[in-house]
């Protein structure tokens, strides 16, 4: 049974290489099409698993929450307000932009309204989230309304879109932001060990000197940004942050450095997989988060039915 759970990583990393392989070359693609269209899609598809999966790990373990994730907790919907309202006006090329100041400000007040007493507090974190989740989606509805000609631009950022065609000065920045994810998501690898000992209790985290209070607040700001940049471009992708780390936990229990580094990798060929069914499944290609939404709802459900 060890021998096994030890495999299963590498096992992991092989089907997801053949899995990228097999999206890059289905129905044979031209050189133009394979290296302007479909890497770059590729590539925002695994920066989108890898965050989600990774930021839903650390979530639930800081939290001690099984429900815990971006798009639970909000952040994802303030993400797709900020893009969405410089999309509106017009501002384009600064939707990552808008991803970044959405996200962090919908931080801002979930911590805001987890706080009692001035203390944080976990149990009321989920609930501050749907708060200030539903502000935010009630606001996306007002820029729909009140911007008619920007409507399939809107809901392809509610639905999941990863078929974002990049200009040149585009794919650029976006290079950039995938460095900066890449080293964000290195960043919170190496606080995997705080967040084990953090998961016991705070006042045990304090007594061997981590600053619990501090590395929170590190941990949501820079979890926020990240957010910020895959919602900017591959719009709201429910799910994967609740289940990646879910099932990663069960077939490989361990210490977050495993789960951190296997929910990567999961996370990544999920999606992956989930937007192959979106174009495949149908004629008209689904947006994905209809698919993620589709596996990750009945999840859910157990989930909050089991514990």
């Amino acid at each position: 049974m060890k021998t096994m759970q030890k495999a299963l990583p590498l096992f992991g990393i092989l089907i997801s290489l053949g899995i990228c392989v097999l999206y890059l070359i289905w129905d044979k693609p031209d050189m133009n099409i394979l290296w302007q269209v479909r890497f770059p899609r590729l590539l925002l598809t695994v920066i989108t698993g890898m965050s989600l999966a990774g930021i839903g790990s650390v979530y639930q373990l800081m939290l001690a929450n099984p429900l815990a994730e971006p798009y639970i907790l909000g952040i994802s919907s303030g993400a797709a307000f900020g893009s969405i309202l410089l999309a509106s006006l017009g501002l384009l090329v600064l939707m990552p932009l808008g991803g970044f100041i959405g996200a962090i400000l919908t931080m801002l007040l979930v911590w805001r309204l987890a706080q009692k007493h001035g203390i944080f507090d976990r149990s009321r974190l989920i609930i501050a989230g749907v708060i200030v989740g539903m502000f935010f989606s009630s606001g996306i509805s007002l820029l729909m309304y009140l911007n008619r000609e920007d409507t399939v631009l809107i809901l392809s950022t509610l639905m999941g879109n990863l078929g974002r065609i990049f200009s040149h000065s585009e794919w650029v920045l976006f290079q950039g932001l995938s460095i900066l994810a890449l080293a964000i998501l290195a960043w919170l690898f190496l606080k995997s060990r705080a967040l084990d000992i953090m998961s016991s209790s705070d006042h045990y985290a304090s007594s061997v000197g981590i600053d619990v209070h501090r590395t929170r607040i590190q941990i949501f700001v820079l979890s926020s940004i990240l957010i910020g940049i895959v919602v900017s471009y591959a719009g709201i992708i429910g799910f994967v942050g609740l289940i990646t780390p879910h099932i990663i936990r069960l077939l490989i229990p361990g210490t977050q450095k495993k789960v951190f580094l296997s929910s990567l990798v999961f996370g990544a060929s999920f999606l992956v997989l989930a937007d192959f069914v979106a174009k495949s499944i149908t004629v008209i290609e689904l947006p994905v988060g209809v698919v993620t939404s589709a596996i990750g709802c009945p999840f859910f459900i157990w989930l909050l039915l089991k514990k």
